[in-house]
Parts: structure tokens; sequence; C-alpha cells
């Protein structure tokens, strides 16, 4: 996605769903501006000098409950991105109808060249200096990419130290940590549900289906893991390192634990943008926004697109894959399974209480397909894509909730 126009391109979508639903403009402008845009400064030592990075956090919306999102840490993490991030959170948890608003944080720098302990470093000092607006009724983080449970960890910690033993400030942490069974799959799980909801929606069968999946990060590991569970065959993966494809399939679970795709022996290497123009029956984009766009969307051949990354299909692609016929699943419904896990961490940290990792797999499911349906009955009741479908549920329950509050007085 082109620099500067991620954040507009979702107010795009919220204008169109706020058309359909016959919204007052001023209310649509109100419900698509962020509350709230922190930006700092992180210091970070290294032996010889000093180093100084940008970091952020965008509230976006309050209006149904405390924000929620996660925290990346990006080379290319900008403000407008952070901004289109937390906008998406807003209308995601909107959509599968959890008591959150929205949120992004992220800070501009490349993960790979980090220490451990410099990436201890930059969260405690990220936390430190944004607690006045954080906690477990205000702003809930949680892992995104280049985070994970240790990063979450950390920033629990640093939260104790300053604000007192509040579990339920962050999610994503480490099960030891009060984090919970099921949530570090929750996102993968909930695309691959989404998948394979989709292929029965269009009566394609389920078992045999291919599918190729690009990112083997937390997301796409797990999104192939569960594919593969429910009787999918994942014929292609690739990562940063490059990646793999197997016509007759690859075994996922003897592969699950690699640290990266370059570890895996294969005659038949590709590259990470050449998997997504491979024949398949789904098509999983699972790494960055933007990688599906007008350089390479005439040779997209997936007859379904399952977005499991945050905007990985520019609009103009968007519009030109559905014109050839292809199912575009949009990300505020296909990933909302990690939003969802992570509202299920929380409730429980609040009371204190641990599901068993069963009980957690089943609510996640059976939520999923609630969410599922009700796109579906709102684009065959406006006659609409499920993309515009998605955001007309969600701006629907935000407008309401923003107005019922009492927010234009």
């Amino acid at each position: 996605m082109s620099k500067g126009n991620a954040f507009a391109q979702v107010n795009e979508r919220v204008a169109q769903a706020g058309e359909y639903l016959n919204l007052p403009k001023g209310l649509v402008q109100a419900i698509s501006s962020c509350e709230r845009e922190v930006v700092i400064s992180i210091p970070l030592h290294h032996s010889d000098d000093i180093e100084v990075l940008t970091g952020y956090r965008v509230q976006h919306s309050s209006a149904r409950g405390p924000r929620k999102g996660g925290i990346r840490f990006h080379q290319d993490v900008d403000l407008d991105e952070v901004r289109a991030l937390a906008s998406l959170m807003t209308w995601k948890t909107a959509l599968i109808d959890v008591p959150f608003g929205g949120a992004k944080g992220g800070v501009t720098v490349d993960p790979s060249r980090l220490t451990s302990l410099q990436k201890e470093e930059i969260i405690r000092r990220w936390t430190r200096t944004l607690i006045h607006v954080l906690g477990p009724n205000r702003d809930i983080p949680a892992p995104d990419m280049g985070t994970d449970a240790q990063t979450m960890a950390w920033l629990m910690d640093e939260f104790h130290r300053l604000d007192g033993f509040q579990p339920a400030c962050v999610t994503g942490k480490p099960v030891s940590l009060f984090g919970a069974p099921g949530r570090e799959e929750a996102t993968g799980r909930g695309v691959a549900q989404i998948t394979a909801a989709t292929l029965k929606e269009n009566d394609v069968k389920v078992k045999g289906a291919t599918v190729a999946i690009q990112g083997f990060g937390n997301v796409g590991r797990y999104a192939a893991l569960v594919c593969q569970e429910l009787g999918m065959n994942v014929i292609a993966l690739s990562d940063v390192t490059g990646g793999i494809y197997d016509k007759k399939g690859i075994d996922i679970a003897s592969i699950f634990n690699v640290k990266d795709l370059s570890e895996v022996v294969s005659d038949n290497r590709i590259g990470s943008s050449e998997l997504l123009e491979i024949q398949a029956d789904v098509l999983i984009p699972a790494a960055l926004g933007g990688v599906i766009n007008s350089n390479n969307m005439s040779k997209i051949k997936a007859e379904f697109i399952i977005e499991g990354a945050n905007q990985p299909i520019t609009t103009e692609a968007d519009n030109e894959l559905r014109k050839q016929g292809a199912v575009i699943v949009p990300d505020i419904l296909a990933n909302s399974g990690g939003v969802m896990g992570s509202y299920f961490e929380w409730t429980q940290n609040i009371q204190q209480f641990s599901w068993p990792i069963e009980k957690f797999r089943k609510e996640l499911d059976e939520r999923m397909e609630v969410a599922f349906v009700n796109v579906h009955k709102t684009a065959k009741k406006y006659k609409v894509d499920l993309r515009t479908a998605a955001f007309i549920v969600s701006v629907g329950r935000v407008s309401n909730a923003f107005t019922q509050r009492g927010s234009l007085l």
C-alpha cells in the first residue's frame, strides 16, 4: 500500500457504508476521526551512542468500549499506517460484537536487528511514556507484527510497576503469566475457520481444496495448521526468506516449529511475491498490507482470497479482482479471531478465572460463525460485496453507540 493513503482508504469504506445506512455526513466524519494520537520519542541505547526511535499510539474510538489494538515493531511503521490500523480495529471489534473500540500502536524500528534486551528497553519505555492513556478500562494493547507474548509480558510488568497488578491491562501474554490458552492461535484459527465457511457457502468442498498462504508468522502458521486439520491441502507457503511449493501438499505439522521457511528442505523454492500468483483455490495473504495491487492484480488466479493480513489488497485491486469473479473476505472479518481471543483473555483476567482451551476454541468458532453469517445476510440484503457488507454492519453499530451515548450533544 502506498504511503499516505491507508487511513483514507478505510474512511472511504466507512463513508460508503454511511451512504447505505443514510447517516448524516457529520456523524460519519465524527466516527471516522481518531479520538487521540500520541507520537513519542524512544531513546535506544547502543554500546557507543543513543538512537532515537519514534513510537505511536492512536486511539480511534471508544464509542463501544475501551480501545483495543496491537503494537507493531517494523521499519515502515508511520502515523498514517497506525491511524488506518486503529480505525480497522474499531470496525473489527464492532463487527464481531465485542465491547471494545479501536486503537493501534507501533515503533518505527527493524525488529530483526534488535537484541532481546533492546526490545525490552523499547517496550518498557513505550509503556512508561504512554501509561496515562493505557489501562484495562481505557486502552488494552496486544501483540502484532514484530512483537509477541514475551513483549507483552514486559509491557505488563512495566504497567504493574507504575499502576499496580492488573493483568487485564494487556492481552496476548504468555499462558504462564495470566495469558489465555488458545489466544496465540486465535487469529490464524479464525482465518482457517472463515476459509472453510467461505468454501461451504460457495458450494466448494473443504476437503481437498488447495490453499496458498503468504506469511508464516503467527497468523499464517496457525492458519496453515488449522486449514490442514480441516481437510484443506496447503500447497504453498512463504515468508520473508522465500517460500516453498508442493502441488501434492505440505505437511504443516512437520514444519510448524521452524523459525523461518529457509530451514525447510524443498526442491521447489519460490519467492514470496511469486506465491500470490500460484494457481490455488484459496489465497491467504497473511503478511504485509498492499501486497496485491495494480502491479500484480491481473496475475492473481485464486477464486477465493481470505485476508489474513490487514489491508493486503489495495482498493483498485479489490475492485478489479471482484470484476474477475474473485470472492474476497475482508480483513475485518477474516482475521478478527485475534481480537475475539483477546476479548476472552481480557474477560478471564478481570474475573481471575481461566478457561480450558477446548472452551476457548468452541466459543471462538461459534462467534466467528455468527459474524460470518451476519455479513453474508447483510451482503444479500443490500446486494453488495462482503467488504461493503462488513462495514455496513460495523458502521451501523458504532454510529448507534455514538448517538445513543449522547456524543452529539
